[in-house]
């Protein structure tokens, strides 16, 4: 059974947006355009990895020049024992995680730190393996990685140790998606410097990447060997920024009406009587709380679709909300749309964020664990 709310997951949008950031990538006048590093770290930002994951590898079909990129080991284990094949690079720190899984199900680990290098080591070395690696950067993001002006004294130990190969050099863009601060060309500049340090120090194979979504569309210098779009792949552009590509949103949430109820003026809804009638008015109740990811900010701020019409969300509950359908005749049984389209009318990921203050990543990663995805097609 599928609870009234649910996601509803177009995978055919999704590799339709896969194809266009493709096209766009061959516009580079490289011989060789840069490869995509799929990111489907937060369960695939609220979409599901493990289906992401298939459509992708299924439609791809070459799955050894295509990457998977994901937060953590265990999110890598889940993908493998689900079947994926494709090469998986883990993002996050290692200091403190099993690295078991590394080794169990061919997973490619980010290198941060001398003492990361020093864990992975040790373990390649009691195994008899020799594991391939991507090496972290910190360019200005100051989260994980090498400092940027110190990788001269701290690379070369990696380089000369026979249990570690390093395939890939990365760093990550920390304002990538607003065009007024320095710190992007800052960080682009010290990348740069990076580079050149790499190759002196003898690395030849390894292939280097940074842009994210909003920088794979701001800066095609930054484009190198690889980008790694996370958002735009799910049919969202960063923003404030602005494209012209032509990527749809893969996720869209539903609802149905459950009630619908009359309030006099001076009557309240909601815990604490947040909203306040101010006139006599027709409300609706839907089943989807701030449990399925329905934030209680946007009370009295956003609004849901139904019969092609925007109404007005007066209160969110944990398992419920209740809507402003003064305007429109509805009945029980109704579809709403929270996040989609319903005939000329469409609320998206970035109108939401915007009215709460906070950016799209977090509307769609909030999606609930108890929401049912419904993938279609199906056949991946």
């Amino acid at each position: 059974m599928v609870r009234p709310t649910h996601a509803f997951v177009d995978l055919e949008r999704l590799i339709s947006n896969y194809h266009v950031i493709r096209r766009h990538l061959s516009s580079s006048r490289a011989v060789t355009p840069p490869r995509i590093i799929s990111v489907i770290k937060a369960n695939a930002y609220g979409h599901g990895a493990v289906e992401i994951a298939r459509a992708l590898e299924a439609r791809d079909g070459s799955f050894g020049q295509s990457i998977l990129a994901c937060a953590d080991i265990e999110e890598g284990v889940q993908l493998r024992q689900a079947g994926i094949r494709a090469p998986v690079l883990v993002f996050g720190a290692l200091s403190v995680s099993d690295l078991e899984g590394l080794f169990q199900y061919d997973l490619t680990p980010t290198v941060s730190s001398p003492a990361a290098a020093l864990r992975l080591r040790l373990a390649a070395r009691s195994r008899g393996r020799r594991l391939r690696v991507h090496v972290k950067v910190d360019t200005g993001m100051n989260r994980f990685g090498f400092r940027h002006d110190n990788i001269q004294q701290t690379l070369p130990e990696i380089i000369r140790d026979e249990q570690l190969l390093i395939d890939g050099v990365y760093t990550h863009f920390a304002t990538a998606d607003n065009m007024n601060h320095p710190l992007f060309d800052h960080q682009y500049a010290r990348f740069e410097i990076v580079r050149s340090v790499v190759r002196k120090l003898g690395l030849k194979d390894t292939f280097f990447h940074a842009a994210n979504s909003a920088a794979l569309l701001r800066d095609q210098r930054t484009w190198y060997d690889a980008v790694r779009p996370g958002l735009l792949l799910y049919g969202v552009v960063p923003p404030p920024l602005k494209s012209l590509l032509p990527v749809k949103p893969v996720l869209s949430l539903r609802s149905r009406v459950v009630a619908v109820k009359g309030m006099r003026a001076g009557e309240s809804t909601g815990y604490g009587a947040s909203f306040v009638a101010s006139r006599p008015m027709r409300v609706a109740v839907i089943p989807a709380g701030y449990a399925d990811g329905l934030d209680l900010r946007l009370a009295g701020k956003a609004s849901v679709l139904v019969r092609e019409q925007r109404s007005l969300i007066l209160a969110v509950s944990m398992d419920s909300a209740v809507i402003d359908v003064s305007r429109v005749e509805v009945s029980p049984g109704d579809p709403v749309v929270l996040v989609g389209e319903q005939g000329r009318e469409k609320i998206d990921a970035r109108e939401l964020a915007s009215l709460i203050g906070t950016v799209p990543h977090e509307i769609l990663c909030r999606t609930g664990i108890r929401i049912a995805r419904v993938y279609e097609p199906a056949s991946f």
